[in-house]
């Protein structure tokens, strides 16, 4: 069932959701993405640069993140912009249970030809690890 324009309201919240992270999920992201870079599998690497633990991708924290809004529109092509800012990395301990990345979101301006913003916060370990989380979706 498509969400229509008409349903929302500035303040309207989609279903928060819970994203779980293990060293598992990085390396199936990395053979996903091409993105090898040592900081997403090697500790010893990542703690030689300064680094907490190894940390998820970026770009896997941004996806995981907009899922919030694809879930509750029921259709990824009704995401017409989408952008962030990284603000801190997601580190992901190797102890059998990783990290959890935490989203929330709410319609925060209704827009023209039936579009809404919905901005988004993403936590991970009591952190904000995205800033300016922000989607314009086109609405039924």
């Amino acid at each position: 069932m498509a969400i229509s324009f008409d349903e929302v309201q500035v303040g309207t919240e989609l279903p928060a959701q819970s994203f779980p992270v293990t060293r598992a999920t990085l390396v199936r992201y990395a053979g996903a993405s091409g993105d090898f870079n040592p900081i997403h599998w090697n500790e010893k690497f990542a703690l030689e640069v300064g680094l907490p633990d190894v940390i998820a991708h970026g770009m896997f924290t941004m996806a995981e993140a907009v899922r919030v809004v694809t879930d509750w529109v029921g259709d990824p092509g009704a995401v017409v912009e989408y952008g962030v800012r990284f603000t801190r990395p997601v580190p992901v301990p190797n102890d059998g249970v990783g990290a959890v990345i935490e989203v929330t979101g709410k319609v925060a301006a209704l827009l023209e030809d039936r579009k809404v913003r919905v901005d988004l916060v993403a936590t991970s370990g009591g952190q904000k690890v995205l800033g300016m989380s922000r989607a314009v979706v086109r609405l039924a």
